[in-house]
């Protein structure tokens, strides 16, 4: 029998999408269609992720295509690791959709690692459209401590 590893994100990406969900229906009364509205920082769009462990290491690979690695942000503070930028229209001139799926302007996503990680243990790396951020140590689950519970009145 193998052993299931943890999984410290778990309900991470499911709470991410319902609150997607739930920011549509509120704002424009509806969970589908992605007609063409002003983004703001409210209702920026938010990049896919997958979150794995590789051994000991936690990764976190980000879709992020359309945007240029100079407009990618990635910071550390008070174990939030942050993701940021902006992807920009790339068109001259004036244009007419027939289809518009696609987000533009500012993203933002956070998530919260797991404690003890040190700055000095993430890197990132932009291939083909992904930025792929490593936290070295990030996977490793250290087993819980039990506590003896005592009985007062023995």
């Amino acid at each position: 029998m193998t052993e299931q590893q943890r999984n410290p994100f778990r309900g991470f990406l499911d709470m991410a999408s319902e609150m997607n969900r739930m920011r549509n229906v509120g704002a424009y009364g509806q969970e589908t269609g992605q007609e063409d509205r002003e983004r703001t920082h409210a209702t920026a769009w938010v990049p896919t992720v997958d979150v794995f462990a590789k051994g000991q290491d936690l990764v976190i690979r980000m879709e992020l295509a359309g945007v240029a690695p100079q407009d990618i942000d990635v910071s550390f503070h008070e174990n939030t690791l942050t993701v940021s930028g902006e992807r920009g229209r790339d068109m001259d001139g004036e244009v007419s959709f027939y289809v518009h799926e696609r987000f533009y302007g500012v993203f933002r996503r956070s998530m919260t690692l797991p404690a003890g990680i040190d700055d000095n243990d993430i890197s990132a790396e932009f291939d083909n459209g992904l930025v792929e951020i490593t936290v070295e140590g990030g996977a490793a689950n250290p087993e819980p401590r039990r506590i003896e519970v005592r009985n007062r009145t023995a």
